[in-house]
C-alpha cells in the first residue's frame, strides 16, 4: 500500500506543467485580458475596459476549440483545463462586471448590492453547471455567464448618449437583470463551439474593438 501511494505521488505532474498546455495558455490569455479590464475600469478608462472584456470572451471560446482539436490530451489535462476555465470565468464574468459597476458608480455604497448580485449569481451559476452540466445535452440552465460581458460591452456603446447619473442607473439595472437571468430556470443554447457562432463572435469582437478604439482616439 505504501509503495503504491509513493508511486502515485511520483507520477503526479507538477502544477506548472499544465501551463504549457496550449488550451490553458489560451485561458490564461483571457485572464490577462480580464485583469486589464478590471484595471481600466478602476481608473475609469471604460473604452479600454470594454475592449479587454470582449477579448476575454474570445479567448474563453478559443480554449475549448483548441482543446477539442488537439489529439492525445489526457483525461487529467481535460479535467484540469475545465477547472481552470471555471475559476477564470468567476473572475471574467463575475468580478470584472462587478468592478465595472462599482467604478462607474464612483464606488458609492449603493452599488455594492448590484456588485454582490453579479458575483453571487456567477458563483451559483458555475457551481450549478459543475454539478449538473448541460441540460438536454446541448442547453444551459440559466443565461451563460459569457453573455454578461457580450451584452455589457454593447450597452456601454450608448454611454455617451446619457448623463453619467442616468447611465449609472441603466448599467445597474442591466447588471441586476443579467444576474437574475444567470440563475433563472430558463434553457439557453450553448453558443460556443459551433463554427458559425465562432465567426460571429470574431466579427463582433473586431467590431467592438474598432468602435471603442475610435472612442479612445
Amino acid at each position: 500500500m505504501t509503495t503504491s501511494n509513493t508511486e502515485a505521488r511520483e507520477i503526479q505532474p507538477s502544477i506548472l506543467s499544465f501551463v504549457k498546455d496550449l488550451p490553458n495558455l489560451c485561458s490564461l490569455a483571457g485572464l490577462a485580458c480580464t485583469t486589464l479590464a478590471i484595471y481600466f475600469s478602476i481608473i475609469g478608462v471604460y473604452s479600454a475596459a470594454m475592449i479587454a472584456m470582449v477579448w476575454a470572451v474570445g479567448f474563453d471560446w478559443a480554449d475549448g476549440l483548441i482543446a477539442r482539436s488537439m489529439k492525445g490530451r489526457t483525461k487529467t489535462q481535460g479535467v484540469f483545463g475545465g477547472q481552470l476555465d471555471v475559476c477564470i470565468d468567476i473572475v471574467s464574468y463575475g468580478v470584472a462586471p462587478a468592478v465595472l459597476l462599482l467604478s462607474y458608480g464612483s464606488f458609492e455604497p449603493i452599488f455594492l448590492a448590484g456588485a454582490f448580485l453579479m458575483l453571487a449569481a456567477g458563483v451559483i451559476r458555475l457551481s450549478y453547471f459543475s454539478t449538473y452540466g448541460l441540460a438536454e445535452g446541448a442547453k444551459y440552465t440559466g443565461l451563460a455567464l459569457d453573455n454578461n460581458s457580450l451584452i455589457l460591452v454593447f450597452i456601454f456603446l450608448f454611454e455617451s448618449a446619457f448623463s453619467h447619473g442616468a447611465f449609472s442607473i441603466i448599467l445597474y439595472a442591466a447588471c441586476v437583470a443579467l444576474a437574475t437571468l444567470n440563475v433563472a430556470q430558463i434553457k439557453t443554447p450553448k453558443l460556443s463551439g459551433k463554427p458559425l457562432n465562432v465567426y460571429l463572435l470574431a466579427f463582433y469582437t473586431l467590431a467592438i474593438t474598432a468602435a471603442y478604439a475610435w472612442k479612445l482616439l
